[in-house]
């Protein structure tokens, strides 16, 4: 696929197989005119709030997207090399972010992208044949190029989570405040379905500035979290999610996924 092609794919993982944006714009050059999910700040008016942030209203493939069901098929590849990390967590003021420490990666058509972080909305962001789900996590990753690609995990309401529980027993309550209990490592590898089969898109930060060009990877399987689990999150962070966003003619095909680690 080339950088300027437009292109969904869904990924089919194998059985033996196991592993935006909401991508927050803190740590990825925003510029600094403060934005919000709600009111005069809220996302209809990111566009107008500095020039910086001029895609969020006259981008053309921008996220999050409502998937539709029924897709066309192709093939390409994807791998994915996660290792355990200290936990870190930080309250950015938009949502809640698990730092993870150098050497995590994917790889997406032979190119690495490192794993930066992963983080939370609530709702999903992306929806599914018009249906939210209860949140949605966003797994951050960029090359050496610079260019990013997004793995988004839906997190329906239903049973305990256990890896989330192990995060929200030292969630940030404040804005700027950071977590980062001595001895507690965590694996990303573990928030992620058994099944792993994926919806893949050009598409754009979920956050100001929307840069577009970030290379969306949407697992179609969600996980479950607990009723209480959710409210623990959106005590702090309620409604911090984009509407979706215009398709503009983005196909979609079918991937292959290579061995995960």
């Amino acid at each position: 696929m080339t950088r300027n092609t437009v292109v969904m794919r869904v990924i089919v993982v194998c059985a033996a197989l196991v592993a935006p944006i909401g991508l927050t714009a803190q740590g990825h050059g925003a510029a600094d005119a403060h934005w919000s999910y709600v009111g005069a700040e809220g996302p209809t008016h990111w566009g107008d709030l500095s020039p910086a942030y001029g895609q969020c209203g006259t981008g053309s493939l921008q996220s999050p997207i409502d998937i539709p069901r029924n897709v066309a098929l192709s093939t390409t590849s994807i791998a994915f090399h996660y290792r355990s990390t200290p936990l870190e967590l930080i309250n950015n003021g938009h949502t809640i972010q698990a730092n993870y420490a150098p050497g995590s990666y994917i790889l997406l058509d032979d190119e690495r992208y490192e794993l930066l972080q992963f983080h939370f909305h609530g709702l999903s962001e992306h929806t599914v044949a018009g249906r939210p789900f209860a949140m949605e996590a966003h797994f951050v990753h960029k090359s050496a190029s610079g260019r990013l690609a997004v793995v988004g995990v839906f997190l329906k309401q239903g049973s305990t989570n256990p890896f989330l529980g192990g995060l929200w027993d030292h969630l940030p309550q404040e804005a700027h405040q950071k977590e980062a209990p001595t001895g507690v490592s965590i694996h990303g590898i573990d928030l992620l379905p058994e099944d792993r089969s994926l919806i893949q898109y050009s598409g754009s930060l979920t956050t100001p500035p929307c840069s577009e060009g970030v290379y969306w990877n949407v697992l179609q399987t969600p996980v479950e979290i607990s009723e209480a689990q959710v409210a623990s999150f959106t005590a702090i962070f309620h409604g911090n999610a984009r509407p979706v966003q215009p398709l503009n003619g983005r196909a979609f095909n079918q991937v292959t996924a290579g061995s995960i680690h």
